[in-house]
């Protein structure tokens, strides 16, 4: 196996061109660096051409094998395995199913294949089966399933500030364990791409990720969606259906926007966190689901809890493990790098050649102040890319807020007091969330009195309790 890169190849059971394209397409995505499609046989099907495959691929020597077929070539793939199996083939083999039974896919798992992966053929359904395979190999190449981890999903996490990667290195950590995660921020920090990403290099990543937006569904549905209901269990329940739990079994249910889950559903939520059961409406019998739960809000849940709006025992369960994502204006250094991710994004999709930001325009950007954070950069990104007339975003290329466009101008007074308070809150937080919430040890590693730390933390209503993590 080549250190750098691994070969796979694509061998056809079927007739499906827009599949097999499909899945060439997703395959080679992921290839920056680790895969590279070394062979593709299309629609073997009868015996003397399967084995001349089984013979190419035996000289090919790949780390993989992707397979495409429909449940009616069981027969070709049996022997295609078995063939591969008399010829010393000990490297990992996936198949990808055009149309799935419980029947062809249990039978195809008792022929000793690696996975098998049906439509949708996405590189987020993909990629994190091939990364999982890897990982589980007797001799991994660890630069190998670096690469791919990155490729699932820090990819899509760029930022180089402190304050960002101070929540982005905690991701390997979390990934590890099966704690239930509260990720914090203002709408348009990235919370659901934080989750896809714990979520992805977890021993989950083979399994469902679904997130759901928990204000978006109506109060009086919000149980029917999340665990389900049986047969006649209201007025129109003609069939039973799955909740988004059951949904998620194995994998993983993101709740976003925590805070919008209705008093009454708040109860039944915290008895799944604590017993991992649930009672789908309608049933008289509880029923098991191992589902991991991330949840995120833009709300403080703290105020809410001393409000009383939202369950103390709920926030502390959910809470175990608190990341909380910096808003785009603390992280100014940032903007240049997203502003070019998101234009090379956007000139691909639009078929655009423009492939620069001239640097007036990158600190008209640097000086707005992103109440919609990144989600509002990526969207003045692409309206530029839409009306720019020229190969280079400029000055007027960027529309923003005429309101929020310029910087506020303040006394050096003033500006400093703001820049010592951020510096001071997030200090703190640093070393509560270094210290599990242990005010003594934090107080011991800042170098002051416990008691003025103590002060400190009233000073900027800090709750030391959000950063336990057991």
């Amino acid at each position: 196996m080549d250190k750098e890169k691994i070969k796979a190849c694509m061998v056809s059971l079927s007739d499906a061109s827009s599949a097999l394209e499909n899945l060439k397409r997703v395959i080679s995505s992921c290839a920056d660096p680790p895969l590279i499609l070394s062979k593709v046989s299309t629609a073997i099907s009868d015996r003397s051409e399967i084995q001349a495959t089984v013979e190419a691929i035996d000289r090919l020597k790949p780390g993989l094998v992707f397979m495409v077929l429909s449940s009616g070539h069981l027969k070709q793939a049996v022997f295609f395995i078995d063939s591969l199996k008399e010829n010393g083939f000990n490297s990992e083999t996936l198949a990808f199913l055009e149309d799935p039974t419980a029947k062809a896919t249990i039978d195809l798992l008792k022929l000793g294949i690696a996975d098998v992966i049906s439509p949708p053929f996405s590189e987020e359904n993909v990629v994190p089966r091939i990364w999982r395979i890897l990982n589980s190999s007797r001799d991994p190449d660890e630069k190998l399933l670096s690469s791919l981890k990155e490729k699932l999903g820090l990819r899509k996490l760029i930022g180089r500030s402190a304050a960002f990667l101070a929540e982005v290195n905690k991701i390997p950590l979390i990934a590890r364990c099966d704690a239930n995660v509260l990720i914090a921020g203002e709408t348009g920090t990235g919370k659901e791409i934080f989750a896809r990403s714990i979520h992805y290099l977890g021993r989950r990543a083979g399994y469902p990720f679904i997130a759901v937006s928990c204000g978006a569904i109506p109060s009086d549905l919000f149980e029917n969606e999340l665990f389900g209901h049986e047969r006649g269990a209201y007025t129109g329940a003609m069939t039973a259906q799955a909740g988004l739990i059951q949904e998620a079994e194995r994998g993983t249910l993101f709740l976003d926007d925590i805070d919008c889950i209705p008093a009454k559903a708040q109860m039944k939520v915290l008895r799944f966190l604590q017993e991992k059961e649930f009672r789908p409406l309608g049933s008289a019998r509880p029923q098991r689901s191992d589902t991991r739960i991330i949840a995120s809000t833009n709300a403080d849940l703290a105020k809410a809890v001393s409000r009383d709006v939202f369950r103390r025992d709920l926030f502390y369960r959910l809470n175990v493990i608190a990341v909380t994502l910096p808003p785009l204006r603390d992280r100014i250094e940032d903007i240049p790098l997203l502003a070019r991710h998101f234009l090379a994004k956007y000139s691909e999709e639009l078929d655009r050649q423009i492939k620069e930001i001239s640097p007036r325009a990158l600190q008209k950007l640097m000086n707005y102040d992103w109440p919609g954070n990144i989600r509002e950069l990526e969207n003045i990104v692409e309206r530029a890319v839409v009306f720019s007339t020229r190969f280079l975003i400029d000055t007027e290329d960027i529309c923003l807020p005429e309101s929020e466009a310029c910087p506020e101008v303040r006394t050096f007074k003033d500006a400093k007091s703001q820049a010592v308070t951020q510096f001071e809150k997030k200090y703190i937080q640093d070393l509560l969330s270094a210290h599990q919430g242990n005010i003594s040890q934090s107080a011991k590693a800042a170098q002051k009195d416990r008691r003025a730390f103590w002060e400190l933390i009233r000073k900027h209503k800090i709750d030391p309790r959000c950063y336990k993590t057991v």
